[in-house]
């Protein structure tokens, strides 16, 4: 099934409400900040979450102290607490030690003057090593077609068109949501089989993210789009962006809590856990079956090189071995481009 949060539970208002003021003004402080700096909303929303997460501990557990007097002491009992407590994995304690972590950072170099003394402790402590704690997806391409003639039977086909575009780009979660109506047009498909964004679209990357053109298989999406584009139409649905939901009688770009929705029905529509990263996965597999060299595997998916790709190719062993060896001995494989996939 899709990841879910305690938030809701560890963090109230009424508790919220008991946090020391200072400490909440410096979390406000913090988020305006990298606001400043052009870091993504979700980025933004996940670190206001996290940074609460501690701040409920803190006042449970540490007396509410305040969050520049922090000691290395009781960054240990917090983690203690979620791997205690919580039984957290160790990627998410690294993962809500690093929001502390930014803030520290944000603190001791931009708030020198009122903090000179203050020094980022949050590091200083070793996280747990990391584990992998849930078994990998991979996706047949049956599942997958079984799952898309779900949605089209149940008239779902915003749910299709998602699924879909991450089949036939690779694109991550929130890459998803960037994608738009205009860019889906004859004269942006190359090779008469790829669509490229006319505008490159913020991806993950160091600091504030890189921006790249994304690729899009039009055989495996197209029909899936038109679906989609038509009951847009008969919805009244006129903005640009390619996947909406209604707020306030407006329609505004699909949020990232209604994408994991869809996995959590995915998951159950298929019986297994079904995760968007897994069709990235799926994506770089199936280039790799179609002999796709991988120098333009790593182009149409973004990679600054090609040692990601054994990361993200799921083909068995055996499979791979299958397309090369019959009883006749070695086959001639032909390498495939990508106006052949």
């Amino acid at each position: 099934m899709g990841r879910k949060t305690r938030y809701e539970i560890l963090v109230t208002p009424e508790l919220l409400d008991q946090v020391s003021k200072e400490n909440i003004e410096l979390m406000n402080e913090f988020l305006q900040y990298l606001t400043s700096i052009g870091r993504a909303k979700t980025t933004i929303e996940k670190y206001e979450g996290d940074i609460k997460i501690f701040f409920v501990w803190n006042l449970k557990n540490n007396k509410n102290k305040i969050f520049i007097d922090l000691e290395k002491r009781d960054i240990i009992r917090y983690q203690s607490y979620l791997i205690t407590n919580l039984e957290e994995s160790s990627s998410r304690i690294r993962s809500l030690k690093s929001a502390l972590s930014s803030m520290s950072n944000f603190v001791e170099n931009i708030l020198d003057k009122e903090y000179p003394n203050f020094k980022s402790i949050i590091n200083k402590v070793p996280a747990p090593p990391l584990q992998l704690v849930r078994e990998k997806t991979i996706l047949e391409d049956k599942q997958i077609e079984n799952l898309l003639s779900t949605l089209i039977e149940n008239k779902q086909y915003q749910k299709a068109c998602l699924l879909a575009l991450a089949c036939a780009s690779g694109a991550r979660k929130s890459e998803l949501l960037r994608f738009k109506v205009s860019y889906f047009v004859e004269k942006n498909i190359i090779y008469d089989s790829l669509y490229k964004t006319p505008e490159k679209i913020k991806t993950k990357g160091r600091g504030n993210g890189k921006f790249i053109n994304k690729y899009v298989i039009v055989a495996k999406f197209k029909p899936y789009l038109d679906l989609w584009l038509q009951q847009r139409k008969e919805l009244g649905i006129e903005c640009d962006e390619l996947f909406v939901i209604k707020k306030d009688n407006k329609w505004i770009t699909l949020e990232i809590s209604t994408i994991d929705s869809y996995a959590e029905t995915f998951s159950k529509l298929l019986n297994i856990n079904f995760y968007w990263h897994s069709l990235r996965h799926h994506f770089c597999s199936y280039l790799c079956k179609c002999n796709v060299p991988n120098s333009i595997i790593k182009d149409i998916i973004g990679w600054e090189n090609e040692i990601m790709i054994n990361t993200y190719n799921d083909i068995q062993t055996d499979d791979e071995l299958g397309k090369y060896f019959d009883k006749d001995g070695v086959k001639q494989i032909k390498k495939t481009s990508l106006d052949d996939v």
